[in-house]
């Protein structure tokens, strides 16, 4: 797997980089946000946000506006909102400093994991919900096939695992799914990352949505899509 490596400190990064190396991973490092938005394709990029001429969060914004690279950041900072802010704009994950090499390969095939594309299948076998009709959920329509929602002919930016929230929860409209029933199937079994993902998304996706009532807190056990006067239909 190639890795991009954006990181300015050498005592972090000439380690990082030798240890990545010994468990197969091909690193390319560099240690601006410039470099890093001309850097050659990858397969997952590892990011710092404390760069020396940008901001780690808009180096996050501006890879995540052009390319689905898996995006695990890096940081020392303690304050949780650069956290938060980096996953809705699209980061896998978060790991701070200081952690174990091992720890991090963890979070490398996870988000890995996670994040690879379904195998195709054959090519006379339909791939699960392939023919399926777009969903009309009240006025919210969700296309699975494209991987599009819309409400009416406004367009909705989600990102990929705001979008899968969003088809899960759909897939039975007021029934009650768990925290980790949601962690396992959304994200993965063996998620690493922080439990707050989720409560990101699910903010990010009633914002986007502008229909934050139709996303309850079942508060103890989880999340369920409600509709008012039960509009939901396929």
């Amino acid at each position: 797997m190639r890795v991009l490596l954006i990181e300015d400190d050498d005592t972090i990064a000439e380690p990082l980089t030798e240890g990545l190396g010994r468990y197969g991973f091909a690193v390319n490092r560099v240690a601006t946000g410039t470099c890093a938005l001309t850097a050659a394709p990858t397969d997952m990029v590892l990011l710092d946000l404390g760069l020396p001429d940008m901001d780690g969060i808009d180096v996050c914004r501006a890879l995540r506006s052009r390319s689905d690279v898996p995006i695990i950041m890096i940081t020392a900072r303690d304050d949780e909102t650069d956290r938060v802010v980096g996953l809705e704009l699209g980061a896998d994950d978060y790991l701070s400093k200081p952690f174990g090499l091992r720890e991090l390969v963890a979070r490398i095939r996870a988000v890995a994991r996670r994040t690879r594309p379904a195998a195709a299948p054959p090519s006379d076998t339909a791939a699960p919900g392939a023919d399926r009709a777009p969903q009309h959920v009240g006025d919210v329509v969700i296309d699975r096939r494209t991987r599009q929602v819309r409400i009416g002919e406004r367009h909705i930016p989600l990102a990929p695992k705001e979008f899968d929230l969003l088809a899960m929860l759909a897939e039975d409209p007021g029934a009650v799914y768990s925290r980790q029933h949601i962690l396992d199937k959304v994200w993965d079994p063996h998620f690493f990352g922080p439990t707050r993902t989720l409560d990101v998304h699910i903010a990010a996706l009633r914002r986007k949505l502008d229909r934050p009532a139709w996303i309850e807190t079942v508060r103890g056990v989880g999340f369920r899509l409600t509709v008012p006067n039960g509009a939901a239909r396929q």
